[in-house]
């Protein structure tokens, strides 16, 4: 009886190639675990800061990515449901950056949700004073449609929503920040 070897990879199904590399969120103003300066911190609620958005870019967007949006979130916030710091979505497919305090100069389309600070835009950090760090979650989303049908007026909770129903992939950095 003769005993044909089959190489392992045939056999697992496993892919001899290199893989695509990994859809990724890079910023020259911010990092994991790293403190966010005072330019990221809210003007308001006790707090004093520039209340900017920082630079963000990314690369290696999944096949298939129509748009994309970027969402800022504390899951720390002592609410029970989190703090929406930014939502913005409809971002074009083609860009792949944005740069820092982009506010107002977004490219044509794309549409910044309801904070929960109650208004649009980007909303600075402001955790309670005394509490331990907060995690900020920066997180760009590569979507399978081209346009979400949201508003400036768009809670948090339903940009999330819409996000989830529609996601290829995302990338996170998630810095600290506390007040003493």
């Amino acid at each position: 009886m003769k005993i044909k070897l089959v190489p392992l990879a045939l056999c697992l199904g496993v892919s001899l190639t290199s893989h695509a590399a990994e859809f990724s969120l890079t910023s020259s103003d911010i990092a994991d675990n790293r403190t966010l300066s005072r330019r990221e911190v809210f003007n308001g609620f006790g707090c004093e800061g520039g209340n900017t958005s920082p630079e963000l870019s990314w690369s290696n967007a999944p096949e298939g990515t129509k748009s994309f949006a970027v969402t800022v979130y504390d899951p720390d916030a002592p609410t029970g449901s989190g703090w929406w710091h930014w939502t913005v979505v409809n971002l074009p497919s083609s860009v792949r950056s944005l740069p820092r305090g982009v506010g107002a100069h977004l490219p044509v389309g794309a549409v910044q949700g309801r904070t929960d600070y109650g208004q649009p835009g980007f909303g600075g950090v402001c955790p309670p004073l005394g509490d331990t760090a907060h995690h900020y979650q920066f997180t760009v989303w590569a979507l399978k449609v081209e346009k979400l049908p949201l508003d400036e007026q768009a809670s948090g909770a339903l940009v999330g929503y819409m996000l989830n129903a529609n996601v290829l992939g995302k990338a996170t950095i998630t810095p600290t920040y506390a007040r003493q």
